[in-house]
């Protein structure tokens, strides 16, 4: 299967920066300011989950302002009229709290790059087979590295899991050394009601946390420079 040009910078930048912004509720009057901050950062995917105010237009503005130096898409994507909505405005990252093959099936017709959510080592390997590019495990909060570690000695070694849900500063390094390829940052980046300036001191922290990361412990993601 050819891999879209979508999933492929997906994996460029979550080699670079294995973080991913999760902007839940963000409004599009304080998109670009905030986008700016964290791209300037230095994160370089951002997601802006369909349950904020006009995600749509939020996401086509982060788009036009940031599309070359962020990969920008949509969270809590739940159906294929969603992924066709999404396309239109520009974005090129779908991430999922679950794992619908339709879902999955279509935002790989559209040439998106595609992280369903799951739980279980099951939905795992079942959302692997339906064309997942990486896998979001969530919550992690709930899954605990414990389950990752298990998680990443039976799936195929290049599998991107990426926790979300609980991940700080000081808890990165436990997640990546159990085999995580990146990191889903959701209220402790942003919430609504934190403007710029809030964000991008929250952003430096997990940046300058991400930068400290020792070595990976396989393949899947090369050591950061």
């Amino acid at each position: 299967m050819t891999v879209s040009k979508s999933a492929q910078e997906l994996q460029t930048r979550l080699n670079r920066m294995p973080l991913i912004a999760i902007l839940r509720g963000v409004q599009p009057h304080e998109v670009i300011a905030i986008c700016a901050n964290l791209v300037e950062v230095g994160f370089e995917i951002i997601e802006i989950p369909l349950n904020s105010p006009q995600p749509y237009k939020s996401i086509e503005m982060a788009v036009n302002a940031f599309g070359d130096a962020a990969l920008v898409g949509a969270g809590t994507v739940l159906s294929p009229a969603a992924v066709a909505e999404l396309a239109s405005a520009g974005g090129q990252l779908v991430v999922m709290p679950h794992a619908d093959p339709a879902v999955i099936s279509y935002a790989l017709e559209r040439g998106l790059a595609v992280a369903p959510g799951v739980a279980t080592p099951s939905e795992a390997f079942a959302a692997l087979s339906a064309g997942a590019h990486a896998l979001k495990m969530f919550p992690a909060e709930v899954l605990g590295v414990k389950s990752l570690r298990a998680w990443s000695a039976v799936l195929p070694a290049d599998t991107a899991l990426i926790p979300v849900g609980g991940v700080t500063p000081e808890n990165l390094a436990e997640y990546h050394n159990a085999g995580a390829a990146g990191f889903g940052i959701g209220s402790a980046l942003y919430k609504p009601g934190f403007g710029a300036a809030e964000v991008r001191a929250r952003a430096e922290l997990f940046v300058g946390a991400a930068r400290a990361l020792a070595k990976p412990p396989n393949p899947k993601m090369p050591a950061l420079e």
